[in-house]
């Protein structure tokens, strides 16, 4: 196989400032050279180390890693915890009225949560939920706003043993009946309706609609938190009311002791064709996962006001909101509304209302920011801020120096975080007091995570080369399988043909620069064969907002007859959306421009232009859209979690 062509030629550096050096959890290049050291001479020993430091178990465990059915690993599964007692009873003695959550409404009313309160609201809902029959093993799916509740919700189950499976509030009744189907849930919690940019949107009705479809009769019961108080259907042999069946329950709830590879949670992927995929993650590795990447990538300070933006109904809001925050002892802001409600600024306003001093978010909020006002942040105090992060997708050098110079005034590090659902947390990132950043790059592999680059046969490949980004040994936090669906799992993530089946295929691209950096390039089944060559979506994607004239872009390949594929670019600008000549002129421009920047190979065949792009709610590009849109077929696939999908009308035809 000819390896992935590198075409993205990135040469700033940013050094870590010696004044965040001197408070950094992992203080130099040296001191993270020195965990990796461990890792590498001991493998086992460097986990079981980390496990007996980071968690506090009821039984200890004895074995560190059971590897002997690959690719089943276990992790410490002779020993028993509970993931809630470990995020919430643990801080009671040393700081209980600590603020653990700042909940800021969609119209800007502020709710404040100490640990002690969480406590009390996570044991009275879990004794509500054992009252109703729910047990140890039992899934619950949880389909509700982005508020403190929903993280109520999330660890009562993990407290009474329940294995929770969140589904986004903005999926359909359609989505949400294919979850709760393949999951086999007896309950689910949800609310009235959630708020998000001034608009109420119904989650109730949307669950009685996918509760009326085929094969739903496992749910016996549904708890509903009334946030708006709008009217709704109540079924009253089914339905019951949070806050009437936790009234006057006991704030005390004796947590459920469970094994280490206990399954804490599944998780539906999104945006895949076909049966959806439930990745399950065990109780011990994951917590372990989230606890260390929140000392090591995010530098966490007691003093620190965390902000993950992500919502829970995604991994990044079940490591980053809901488990890695509460493990650590944490302040976090927990953000109801959207960043563009009720004016651009919102996100920077919240940045200064509460001092927050850890800002992490997508690459693709912080494109849209800069669209709908690059300026506006130096309007607003954003100097508690010292240190921020990028997650979702590869950040494009111009959107990180934007973020680097606007919003972390040249003084703030950068975290590129590459990691996935099936990984639970940051498997390669830059320990920020220890690696200079390099615009781009998601840098090095976190201790113990040995991440390489291959070629098909599994073989590494040179640095400079592009291939298939892998795991080569277990880690704690890694998906466990696919609910119900071992086979699946393995042929998915753990291919014979790779490694034996013992390598974990990530599903992405990448290159190492011969610096030792790690390049995501993008995934797979975005890799383009563009005349011989084998070309990287990403690199494309930012040598077009490297364009002053270009605010997003996002490229995908169409079959043709002599090339084998050509170079369709779906691109929003920071102006109008352009007509006529106009359209002519910037097309050739753009043309031209990244001909320049990479190379003629790469120079797109067509140029479609948005008033923005196909997004999730939660600002994913759904790249599938575009590769449909750019071959001219049909859209047959569920498109309800659109943002806007009126614009695939906008984005059908080529530019003229």
């Amino acid at each position: 196989m000819s390896t992935i062509e590198s075409i993205l030629n990135e040469t700033r550096i940013f050094p870590p400032s010696d004044e965040f050096t001197k408070k950094a959890n992992i203080p130099s290049l040296q001191a993270y050279q020195v965990l990796c050291a461990e890792a590498e001479l001991d493998y086992q020993n460097f986990w079981a180390k980390q496990a007996k430091e980071q968690i506090l178990w009821h039984s200890p465990f004895t074995q560190t890693l059971d590897d002997r059915t690959p690719p089943d690993y276990q992790w410490f599964n002779d020993g028993e915890l509970n993931v809630s007692y470990n995020c919430l009873d643990r801080h009671l003695a040393t700081q209980a009225d600590k603020i653990a959550i700042i909940f800021e409404a969609d119209d800007g009313e502020v709710i404040q949560s100490t640990y002690r309160d969480l406590h009390q609201r996570v044991c009275q809902l879990a004794n509500a939920l054992k009252s109703q029959n729910i047990q140890k093993g039992d899934r619950v799916i949880i389909y509700m706003p982005m508020r403190i509740e929903a993280v109520v919700a999330m660890q009562a189950c993990a407290r009474i043993g329940a294995i929770h499976s969140v589904v986004f509030g903005g999926f359909s009744a359609k989505s949400l009946h294919e979850r709760i189907v393949d999951a086999g849930a007896i309950a689910v919690i949800t609310a009235d309706e959630q708020v998000r940019g001034g608009k109420h949107n119904p989650l109730k009705a949307t669950l009685d609609e996918a509760m009326n479809m085929n094969d739903t009769t496992s749910v016996k019961l549904v708890v509903v938190y009334q946030r708006t108080g709008s009217g709704i259907p109540f079924n009253p042999v089914r339905d019951v009311w949070w806050h009437e069946i936790t009234q006057g329950v006991s704030t005390q709830c004796e947590p459920e002791w469970v094994n280490a590879e206990h399954p804490l949670f599944t998780l539906y992927t999104s945006g895949s064709t076909g049966k959806p995929k439930g990745v399950q993650h065990s109780s011990a590795g994951y917590l372990l996962g989230t606890k260390l990447s929140m000392q090591w990538i995010f530098d966490y300070k007691p003093s620190d006001i965390f902000w993950c933006t992500a919502d829970v109904g995604w991994i990044t809001g079940h490591s980053y909101v809901t488990y890695g925050p509460l493990a650590m002892g944490a302040t976090q802001v927990i953000f109801e509304g959207i960043p563009t409600y009720p004016h651009a600024g919102r996100f920077w306003e919240i940045i200064q209302k509460h001092r927050v001093t850890t800002f992490y978010t997508a690459p693709t909020a912080i494109r849209s920011l800069i669209k709908l006002g690059a300026d506006l942040p130096a309007q607003y105090d954003l100097s508690s801020l010292r240190l921020l992060g990028s997650v979702g997708e590869p950040i494009n050098p111009e959107a990180w120096m934007w973020f680097y110079e606007k919003i972390g005034q040249s003084r703030c590090p950068i975290v590129d975080t590459w990691w996935q659902t099936e990984t639970g947390c940051h498997m390669i990132a830059p320990m920020p007091g220890a690696v200079p950043l390099k615009p781009g790059s998601c840098t090095f592999p976190l201790p113990g995570i040995f991440a390489a680059i291959v070629d098909e046969a599994g073989h590494d490949v040179e640095n400079g080369k592009g291939g298939f980004l892998v795991i080569k040994k277990p880690f704690p936090s890694q998906i466990r399988t696919l609910w119900g669906d071992p086979e699946r799992f393995k042929k998915t993530y753990f291919p014979e043909d790779m490694g034996q089946g013992k390598f974990y295929l990530a599903g992405d691209s990448a290159y190492r620069d011969m610096d030792g950096y790690f390049w995501i390039m993008g995934r797979i089944d975005d890799v383009l064969n563009v005349s011989g060559h084998r070309l990287g979506t990403m690199e494309i994607e930012s040598a077009l907002v490297a364009n002053p004239l270009v605010a997003e872009a996002a490229v995908v390949g169409k079959p043709h007859e002599i090339k084998g594929e050509s170079v369709i670019a779906f691109v929003v600008l920071k102006g109008e959306y352009p007509r006529g000549e106009e359209m002519v002129q910037i097309t050739n421009t753009l043309r031209d421009w990244v001909a320049q920047e990479i190379g003629p190979i790469a120079k797109p065949d067509e140029i479609r232009f948005g008033e923005n792009l196909p997004k999730t709610r939660s600002g994913k590009i759904m790249r599938r859209l575009l590769r449909a849109l750019a071959k001219g077929e049909e859209i047959t696939q569920d498109i309800s979690t659109l943002e806007n999908p009126a614009i695939l009308e906008q984005l059908k035809h080529p530019s003229k």
